[in-house]
């Protein structure tokens, strides 16, 4: 009698740890270090995280670069002369029509964001994606953990041939060279919340003329089935804003094969919400944080 109620108290614990979400880190971890930068991604590595989450943009020679918006941000960019870069100027500093080793001249780390008071201020430039690359390889070398990427093409078709290329696909076609020189394909989710470029992506993986990736459709309100069907396809990945979540969402996801991965989960409240809900990843600003209250 004892032994099984040995092993129904260790299948129950197993049945728990794998109700756990994994965790990602937001733009590495925004809440803690300057987004989108090496400093960022690094803590989050040393914080046990193993997905990276990271936003790539397009510079004027062609150069994939990791960054929120295709602009200097005046929240707290600095440029080159030392100055911050203010709201009158941010379209004027479009990094689609910058050279990288422009764009690498402005510091996005030393000021802080005011929107997240607990971030570190440290110098940080906006890295290259094959940097972010080599990063997390060497961590993963070093270490022996499977590190994962989760990498959102920043895309508005309202900004094409603006501050991004003319085309999904050339925009896709650079991002797929850096990640097919740096990772394995198994590793990698590409992200989106222009339909258009995971369209893109998957006819390619379709035809071969690129690896299986994971494909996360982003979206903020709409629902599983319209994304499904405006898509034309169902993806590995239903990716919402969190708010518009429930548990009856969650289960049809699954139903349908996609994983549920919602943004951004911030709250301990919010957390333990995603939890009972059964989720299956969660992207948060502050990875230490959120691990720590798993």
């Amino acid at each position: 009698m004892k032994l099984i109620v040995s092993i129904l108290v260790l299948l129950g614990q197993i049945t728990l740890m794998a109700q756990k979400p994994i965790i990602q880190g937001h733009r590495g971890c925004r809440g803690e270090f300057p987004e989108n930068t090496l400093p960022a991604f690094q803590h989050a590595l040393d914080v046990g995280i193993t997905v990276l989450e990271m936003d790539v943009c397009i510079s004027a020679d062609g150069q994939v670069l990791v960054s929120h918006e295709p602009y200097m941000n005046p929240l707290y960019a600095i440029k080159p002369d030392g100055t911050p870069v203010l709201k009158s100027e941010e379209n004027t500093l479009n990094v689609y029509k910058m050279s990288y080793s422009e764009v690498r001249k402005f510091d996005v780390g030393s000021r802080g964001n005011p929107l997240f008071p607990e971030q570190k201020k440290v110098f940080a430039y906006k890295p290259l994606l094959e940097e972010v690359f080599q990063l997390a390889e060497d961590f993963r070398k070093k270490t022996g953990k499977k590190i994962y990427y989760n990498i959102e093409i920043k895309s508005d078709p309202k900004e094409y041939a603006v501050s991004q290329p003319a085309t999904v696909d050339e925009f896709s076609e650079k991002v797929w060279a850096v990640m097919a020189k740096y990772v394995r394909p198994e590793f990698i989710i590409l992200q989106s919340f222009d339909f258009d470029v995971l369209k893109y992506w998957h006819k390619s993986i379709q035809s071969g003329h690129f690896s299986r990736v994971d494909l996360s459709a982003l979206v903020t309100r709409k629902g599983p089935e319209s994304t499904c069907a405006d898509l034309g396809f169902t993806p590995a990945i239903y990716s919402p804003n969190f708010t518009s979540l429930t548990k009856n969402i969650v289960n049809d996801c699954h139903l349908k094969g996609m994983k549920v991965i919602p943004w951004t989960v911030n709250e301990l409240s919010d957390l333990q919400a995603m939890v009972q809900m059964g989720v299956d990843e969660i992207i948060t600003d502050y990875p230490s944080r959120t691990l720590k209250n798993l």
